[in-house]
């Protein structure tokens, strides 16, 4: 019999979606949330609806129904060290929020294997890329010094591909999968803690789900991965599609900032792809541009990012800034992505002033 892990996930929203897929491994996931979302997870359990290929109904996972168990706290009272592994799935600029800022610091003084499916990469495993200077860096981050504390070999980057939403017509513990695509990780230093992440694996490879017509396999796989830059194939489709569904004056479905011009887009996409492999990955490690143009055909809404501009927030996660302060650092730049900064860096700018007003 395989073991079973405690496996500590702050953020709900998108952490179910991962959740949902190690249960079915046998192991106990927690939970770190808000306290409406933590009440009814521990009432109800969350609910995950994914599209399966070949199969005209989508397929509803209900937690409580899967082999491992599922409970849901705030951030205040949990020892990191109670748990085998820990995942960071919320989005950058809520790590310095108060409480997850001490459950993070915790988090990094516990030494306990930690894995982000965060689209920044947290900074201690960008400080696993050789060749940068990292000080310089910090500068697209929200807060830097809340990853002050990390050993980064202890901290890997799980590459958050498969897209999912809230439906706003749903309870907080309901997730609509809308791109099944799978997590790409990469292997901790240790070979131990990368031992745990293979057998995830192999236990989400192996899961069967109960449906009318039988078991079938689901998509949505944990692939685990030697090289450190195959999450990094993430940052291509970020500056090409996510950052510029951001317009002046509004937002953009992903779809139409990708092939509203495709040769543009093509153009960004290599460009950061040709920066990664500079910073050392195999051509083999990326995605080729048309896989992805083809997978951005079905993103019928505009990205994260985009929303939380046009909602007024203060701060987004900056991979833009990110992508162009490595390439100022190999002395290069690209127009479009240049501009692409520079239209955030202004619309945070307004919302900042709104928000002061």
């Amino acid at each position: 019999m395989a073991a079973t892990y405690n496996i500590l996930i702050m953020g709900a929203s998108y952490g179910s979606l991962l959740a949902s897929k190690l249960m079915f491994g046998g192991h106990s996931i927690k939970l770190v949330c808000l306290p409406a979302e933590a009440d009814l997870i521990n009432s109800e359990g969350f609910r995950v609806r994914m599209p399966v290929r070949g199969r005209a109904d989508q397929v509803l996972l209900d937690s409580r129904k899967l082999p491992g168990k599922v409970s849901a706290t705030g951030a205040a009272g949990v020892n990191p060290a109670d748990y085998d592994l820990i995942g960071l799935a919320m989005q950058e600029p809520q790590y310095r929020s108060p409480g997850v800022r001490e459950l993070l610091d915790a988090v990094a003084k516990s030494k306990v294997p930690c894995m982000s499916i965060m689209n920044m990469p947290p900074l201690p495993y960008v400080k696993r890329i050789p060749g940068l200077d990292h000080n310089a860096l910090r500068a697209a981050y929200t807060d830097p010094t809340v990853w002050d504390n990390f050993e980064p070999g202890r901290l890997t980057l799980c590459s958050p591909d498969p897209q999912a939403i809230r439906p706003p017509d749903e309870k907080v513990n309901f997730l609509q999968v809308t791109l099944p695509t799978n997590f790409k990780v990469a292997r901790f230093d240790d070979p131990k803690h990368t031992a745990i992440l293979k057998q995830l694996e192999a236990d989400v490879e192996a899961a069967r789900f109960d449906a009318p017509e039988g078991e079938i396999e689901l998509p949505v796989k944990l692939k685990a991965y030697d090289s450190i830059f195959v999450p990094l194939a993430k940052w291509a489709m970020l500056l090409a599609g996510n950052y510029r569904c951001i317009t002046p004056d509004g937002m953009r479905t992903a779809q139409e900032a990708v092939h509203s011009d495709i040769e543009t887009s093509r153009s960004v996409y290599n460009f950061v792809n040709d920066l990664v492999v500079r910073l050392g990955a195999a051509p083999s490690d990326l995605v080729p541009f048309e896989k992805y143009a083809a997978a951005a055909q079905s993103l019928s809404r505009p990205a994260s990012a985009a929303r939380a501009l046009n909602n007024g927030v203060p701060n987004i996660e900056r991979a833009d800034k990110l992508v162009q302060l490595i390439a100022k650092q190999k002395g290069l730049s690209h127009p479009v992505i240049d501009a692409t900064v520079a239209l955030v860096d202004s619309r945070l700018e307004a919302n900042r002033k709104k928000a002061a007003a």
